[in-house]
């Protein structure tokens, strides 16, 4: 939404416990907030990561019972509390996120199902904290002389940490971090290819999730002046998500609106479904399993996505026009040795997928790599990369040894990539796409830039990362579809998009997997006169393609593999009358 919007929203929530709210609905508003805290962390977690939790209750409940024992056994201010419950939080949910973010598929949601139950238990069975009856007569928070007493003063303060939640998301999912979180959704592989440690990523947006989580129980504790085990339980961890995919999994404003939409439907269907069937029952079970169902058939984005239509959507923000040029690496002297293969070999079982092959490529040269398919092209690209390890063999990349670095390890060395299928992230912009490329040149250290982004201390920085962007995108022809999504895109435009985000990873090595493959006669010119201008700039270039027009008048030299083996090596000229590739690949080439 429009900015002037927000602020109008904003205000007039404000003035709610001001003009004579009944107290019913001041209470609703705030159970409301504090579910959106929840629901605000499980946007980032699994509507932008991928990463499914059932476990967000349980830190909820880290955070009131952190809070609730420190300040009744010991006298401390609540803050205090608010301070320890974050500390046992963010240590718990980075321990748990070192064992269960590795997890995939089902068994992710699995391990934080154990967690749950195994919190919601203990906290039923310590006697220091009352076993299930719990903890009662929690003091009032109080802040600069201020008592947050009752339901009306409680309610600036938990809608204060919502807009202080919100703010923060914002703000780093349109960020250098917050763009790497989101390639997460795509598998990953993509951005760690482009430098973004995943594995890192996953457990940042878990802390993070898990910390709005214990603010959360933090605030219910104070505002219930109670605790016990009962609303810290599987069945509130499963409601939280429930929230958030009701709402828009993939949207901000959706953890508000769907937290809203089930703790109204939470307090009134116990009230009107008896009075519909006469008798009485646990009748809202059914009616959310019912409204689950009809979500997910006929929105399954959520309900934000079909309501935002009806707001104006403001634009987005233009790439800077001038910005200081982030860092360039040196490039190594024309005919320097850039890469050595030596006897890369790759097995999967008995298969070999890749036979002893042997080739280099020097700076400032195009070398192409060709065969039918499965002859193990792809492969071999993913053992220079780091995507997959070799068997054996060794490969060399300006004089070191790069066989058991990590994607990420070689990506910060200067070797970027495309792929053979197109590894975008469709909803986000061109722009983004190709801003992702520059991640490992942003200003920041890692463990700076996720606080810089917080709060928005990334503005330069961000500066340079679209600038750079939007000159890669200018540099490859797609300066007119910079604002439109990725997915929007035809198949030849988003190969060269991804060409302009390995670019922005400023390579002295580019690996090209088929990116003439879509691409019209007049683009194909196109992309060819650019690979051209790489070169003549000391780029070295080793591609994968099928457009024997397309390779023979492009490449200084050519490697051809058939069934993992190299079979020739030579100048096009050669291979095109070498009797071998003839019978293999190329037939009647003259």
């Amino acid at each position: 939404m429009h900015k002037p919007l927000t602020l109008v929203a904003l205000a007039v929530a404000a003035l709610l416990p001001l003009i004579g709210l009944p107290p019913y609905w001041i209470t609703l508003t705030n159970y409301i907030g504090l579910s959106s805290l929840v629901a605000l962390g499980l946007i980032l977690l699994t509507g932008v990561g991928g990463l499914t939790s059932f476990g967000q209750a349980a830190f909820v409940g880290l955070g009131a019972y952190a809070t609730a024992v420190l300040s009744m056994q010991y006298g401390l201010s609540p803050w205090l509390g608010l301070l320890a419950g974050l500390f046992v939080t963010i240590c718990s949910a980075t321990l748990i996120g070192l064992i269960t973010m590795r997890m995939s598929g089902h068994y992710l949601p699995l391990a934080t199902i154990a967690w749950s139950l195994s919190l919601y238990f203990t906290f039923g069975n310590l006697d220091f904290v009352g076993k299930y009856d719990g903890m009662s007569g929690l003091p009032s928070i109080s802040l600069f002389g201020f008592v947050f007493d009752s339901a009306r003063s409680m309610f600036y303060l938990i809608w204060g940490f919502v807009l202080l939640a919100v703010v923060a998301l914002r703000n780093l999912l349109n960020s250098r971090p917050g763009r790497a979180i989101r390639a997460l959704k795509g598998g990953g592989l993509m951005a760690e290819a482009m430098g973004v440690n995943t594995a890192r990523m996953k457990i940042v947006i878990f802390v993070f999730a898990a910390v709005l989580a214990c603010i959360s129980g933090w605030l219910y504790a104070h505002l219930q002046r109670s605790v016990n085990p009962s609303p810290f339980g599987l069945n509130y961890g499963i409601e939280y998500l429930f929230m958030a995919v009701i709402g828009g999994i993939g949207h901000i404003w959706g953890a508000l609106l769907g937290a809203g939409i089930l703790t109204v439907l939470k307090d009134v269907l116990p009230i009107v479904l008896p009075k519909l069937f006469g008798t009485s029952g646990n009748f809202e079970a059914i009616v959310f399993g019912v409204l689950m169902v009809v979500v997910l058939q006929y929105a399954p984005d959520g309900v934000w996505p079909r309501l935002r239509r009806f707001f104006p959507q403001s634009a987005p923000l233009p790439a800077p026009v001038d910005a200081p040029a982030l860092p360039v690496r040196p490039r190594q002297t024309v005919g320097e040795l850039v890469l050595d293969v030596q006897d890369a070999r790759k097995t999967f079982g008995g298969l070999v997928a890749v036979n002893d092959v042997s080739f280099h490529v020097r700076a400032g040269e195009i070398v192409g790599l060709i065969g039918p398919n499965g002859a193990g092209k792809s492969t071999t690209f993913n053992l220079i990369t780091g995507l997959l390890s070799a068997t054996s063999g060794k490969i060399t990349y300006c004089s070191e040894e790069i066989s058991r670095l990590s994607s990420r390890q070689i990506a910060a060395r200067g070797i970027a990539r495309t792929f053979q299928h197109v590894q975008l992230l469709p909803t986000m912009s061109v722009l983004e796409n190709v801003a992702i490329g520059a991640h490992m040149r942003g200003d920041h250290a890692p463990q700076r830039g996720i606080a810089a982004a917080v709060l928005r201390l990334n503005g330069a920085e961000e500066r340079k990362l679209l600038h750079e962007a939007a000159r890669q995108l200018e540099r490859v022809g797609l300066q007119d579809c910079m604002y439109m999504e990725a997915g929007s895109l035809a198949l030849g435009q988003q190969r060269i998009l991804e060409i302009a985000r390995a670019l922005c990873c400023d390579p002295a090595l580019l690996l090209l997997d088929e990116p003439a493959a879509g691409l019209r006669f007049q683009e194909k010119q196109a992309l060819a006169a650019l690979l051209t201008q790489l070169k003549s700039e000391g780029m070295s270039i080793l591609l994968v393609e099928h457009d024997m027009d397309f390779v023979m008048n492009l490449t200084d030299r050519l490697v051809v593999m058939e069934f993992g083996t190299k079979i020739a090596e030579g100048l096009p000229v050669e291979i095109q009358n070498n009797p071998a590739v003839l019978e293999a690949y190329l037939g009647g080439i003259d």
